[in-house]
């Protein structure tokens, strides 16, 4: 018969498969960049043992198995960015320690420990202090810290001369050696572009707004007493996951400008562009969570709100309309005028609302605390149609920046010619 312990050890070694399998199906990406990894090692290895060629590095290969461990990352603008830094940190502090251990060998043996404790301490201490700069941490933070690991240990190695030069120079190609290895092999097996993924992140957060707004006239006017399953109106809250994607979105456009060009994506797109957008709509999105407050707790009797249920009605759809137009620029990559149509519309909408609410249309209501919430709705879907008309400028910059294709060239289609029996050719003119 089987133990307990042996019973209880199956059970858990099911529970991690079932992780494991759930894990790897919910990214295969994930799989696949294990792979990778095993793949770039197992280079190092065949260089390791070919001996003609690389013997002369000895035990510096580890350096290069380090370098694949460290900068082969999961999306290629992260793995550019980690192998670019490491190259260029080590080559410079390599040269300059080399530099400085000279300088003091020069000073004697009491000099040399006073003169490298001074260069250890003003290196260090100013690359630090760079490291707070915005500006450079976004992009070389990790080039900034091997580039005083890399320093402190060659200025404060017991080699001198060209033992340490060689050592320097060992060193050096082989971290060019692995970080070539690990770009490689993440360029060109099954390549993650990051710049894709945010591409599709932000045309996926106007959709998810435009989902709300598209829904909420019907769910706020006429569904108040609607007892429809809440997973089949999930579209009511997937607007939340906007609001705490901001720090993604700027880790993945700085890693976006290490990319080649790919694709429709130039090495100089505008990554930038992508963050404007993304701050419009998570500023519509705040927006949106007010006005689910009163979605989901109306508050105000269907009488006072069918006064302004058609122009909110109106707002909220063309609103809705005009941001699925921009998702699905942003989505195909395409020029259209489509959404400002519906930017026009929803603003039309809105002059007619502020010109019913200036003559007060609940007047003579008996409670006018029922009222605020119906008048705190139509104020919110106002404020929207300003967010909208903004993230709608925002796309049409981003098309314009990045080249779009006009929405005419996308879908002209090809016309075969037609020939007779005889061979003569009929020409076929389309006019738009």
């Amino acid at each position: 018969m089987t133990s307990p312990n042996v019973k209880k050890s199956w059970a858990k070694l099911v529970i991690v498969i079932s992780m494991i399998k759930e894990f790897g199906q919910d990214d295969p990406r994930r799989v696949i960049h294990s792979f990778k990894v095993g793949l770039a090692l197992v280079l190092i290895y065949i260089l390791h043992h070919f001996r003609p060629t690389f013997y002369g590095f000895g035990d510096n290969i580890i350096w290069a198995v380090l370098t694949v461990v460290i900068v082969l990352e999961l999306s290629v603008g992260a793995t550019l960015g980690k192998g670019f830094n490491r190259m260029l940190a080590t080559g410079l502090a390599g040269g300059l320690g080399v530099a400085s251990n000279k300088i003091a060998t020069l000073c004697g043996d009491k000099g040399k420990v006073v003169m490298t404790s001074i260069f250890v301490f003003v290196i260090a201490e100013r690359v630090t202090f760079m490291r707070f700069s915005p500006q450079l941490k976004a992009r070389y933070d990790y080039g900034m810290i091997i580039f005083i690991l890399t320093f402190c240990l060659i200025s404060l190695s017991d080699e001198t001369g060209n033992e340490l030069l060689e050592i320097a120079q060992e060193r050096l190609l082989t971290i060019i050696i692995g970080s070539c290895i690990a770009i490689m092999v993440c360029i060109f097996i099954c390549p993650v572009w990051i710049g894709e993924d945010l591409h599709r992140k932000i045309a996926g957060n106007i959709e998810k707004l435009a989902d709300f707004l598209e829904g909420f006239g019907d769910e706020y006017f006429n569904n108040s007493e609607n007892t429809e399953a809440e997973n089949d109106k999930q579209f009511l809250h997937r607007y939340k996951r906007v609001l705490s994607s901001k720090s993604m979105e700027e880790s993945m456009a700085v890693l976006a400008r290490w990319e080649p060009r790919h694709g429709q994506f130039r090495f100089r797109h505008p990554w930038k562009q992508y963050l404007k957008i993304g701050n419009l709509a998570r500023l519509c999105a705040y927006k949106i969570e007010a006005l689910s407050v009163y979605l989901n707790n109306p508050k105000t009797p269907y009488e006072f709100r069918s006064i302004i249920q058609e122009l909110c009605t109106k707002i909220s759809l063309e609103s809705g309309k005009a941001l699925k137009e921009s998702s699905l620029m942003i989505k195909k990559m395409y020029k259209s005028s489509s959404p400002n149509s519906h930017v026009s519309n929803a603003k039309s909408a809105v002059e007619s609302l502020k010109s019913l609410l200036r003559t007060n249309p609940w007047e003579g209501a008996d409670n006018h605390f029922e009222i605020i919430p119906a008048a705190t709705v139509a104020s919110l879907l106002i404020d929207i149609v300003i967010c909208v008309e903004k993230i709608c400028e925002g796309v049409d910059e981003l098309a314009s920046l990045a080249n779009f294709v006009p929405y005419e060239l996308l879908h002209r289609g090809i016309v075969q010619p037609i020939s007779d029996s005889d061979g003569s050719v009929h020409v076929v003119t389309v006019a738009e």
